[in-house]
């Protein structure tokens, strides 16, 4: 008889180790059986034969998966990490919407299992007002400065700087947004122990103070290629909108906005010149069907993530707003509702303060009008925001 572990949660630990992040195959499983169960099913060979093959050589390494999982457990804790988990407080409900993205085609995307966290923040209130910005490694001064600061006027905003720990603009990113002494995530593609890259270990030290580094994989895990364009789709999951600044044609940055598109998010570029690689890729953004929108500084990039007007205006005011047309209920859902996020109806009801029943007929007069749009019985603003 195989020594299983005793919670549900040291059994995902383990799976996270044996299985890499976002297997519909493994997801499947679990939804049968839960994840201790999962857990035995494997170590005794009674999986699908792509499942069978792709465990087994942890398998053969970790003869008593109990005891594995109590080591990713003692190992966790020794770096001072901790463990979440769907269902927790802290487990952000919007990477929920990587279901709506995942099918035949994409079979590698489903949302994370469990996540290591270090750094004393919680994870869902940090991240219910976030905005990602990624880019190149290889970025230029002139891209470094504009996502410094996008980075700084949105932390001072309220808004959290969610990126990928990487050179370049992600740390331009990173800095912009701790330099005004708030806080950002860092997701990565490694164990949380051991940040990647090396030459990113004192900004790390202070993500650590005033964020969060944030990973799918537990302590000991290496960085690799394919976890880096792994981890992007959470990255773009989390976060309202996502605004690229610098990539290259061939980039794990438009990877990110791919995923951001796909689930409804917001997304977002900045130019650069025209005759620079650098910006190749960025510019090519507003060429795909994904309805990227061209941003320049922060007020712009709110002004796009809440759909109804920045920081600053840019013009002339109008006489009369669509948004002036609704009425009282209707103002306070459509004001409620985040563009990007997909929300279930009680809940929003719940933020408007709205009694479900009249949400619920006020959210459907809405949908013919354009305000709003359904996805699997659940809601977004629409991306104009208007009919």
């Amino acid at each position: 008889m195989t020594n299983l572990p005793n919670d549900p949660r040291l059994a995902l630990m383990l799976l996270s180790s044996v299985v890499e992040p976002g297997d519909a195959e493994l997801d499947e499983l679990l939804d049968e059986t839960g994840p201790i169960e999962a857990v035995r099913r494997i170590w005794e060979g009674e999986v699908p034969e792509r499942l069978r093959r792709i465990t087994s050589a942890a398998v053969a390494c970790a003869e008593d998966p109990a005891d594995s999982a109590r080591d990713i457990a003692e190992a966790t804790e020794a770096c001072g990490a901790r463990v979440v988990i769907p269902g927790d407080p802290d487990w952000p409900p919007q990477l929920h919407d990587l279901h709506l993205v995942c099918d035949a085609d994409e079979p590698h995307v489903r949302p994370p299992r469990c996540l290591w966290i270090r750094g004393d923040h919680d994870l869902a209130a940090l991240c219910a007002r976030s905005v990602a910005i990624v880019g190149s490694r290889a970025a230029t001064d002139y891209g470094q400065h504009l996502a410094d600061d996008l980075a700084t006027d949105l932390t001072e905003s309220g808004w959290t700087v969610v990126s990928g720990g990487a050179l370049g603009i992600d740390r331009a990113a990173h800095l912009g947004a701790m330099s005004r002494g708030g806080p950002t995530v860092a997701v990565l593609a490694s164990g949380v122990e051991l940040p990647y890259p090396k030459s990113n270990r004192a900004m790390f030290e202070l993500v650590l103070k005033q964020g969060l580094l944030l990973s799918e994989w537990p302590p000991g895990s290496s960085a690799m290629k394919h976890r880096f364009l792994t981890r992007n789709r959470v990255i773009a999951a989390l976060t309202a909108g996502t605004v690229v600044v610098e990539a290259a044609n061939r980039s794990g940055a438009r990877n990110t906005a791919r995923h951001a598109a796909e689930l409804g998010r917001v997304l977002m570029f900045t130019p650069g010149p025209v005759t620079s690689s650098a910006s190749a890729g960025v510019h090519q953004l507003a060429r795909e069907p994904w309805d990227a929108r061209l941003v320049t500084r922060a007020e712009e990039v709110i002004e796009d993530l809440t759909g109804i007007g920045g920081l600053a205006a840019t013009g002339p005011p109008s006489q009369h707003r669509p948004f002036d047309s609704l009425n009282e209920i209707e103002a306070r859902l459509v004001e409620a509702l985040p563009r990007g996020y997909v929300v279930e109806t009680p809940r929003l009801a719940a933020a408007a303060g709205i009694p479900l029943t009249a949400a619920t007929e006020t959210l459907e007069r809405l949908r013919t009008t354009g305000w709003v749009d359904q996805i699997d019985r659940r809601w977004r603003l629409s991306r104009g925001g208007q009919p």
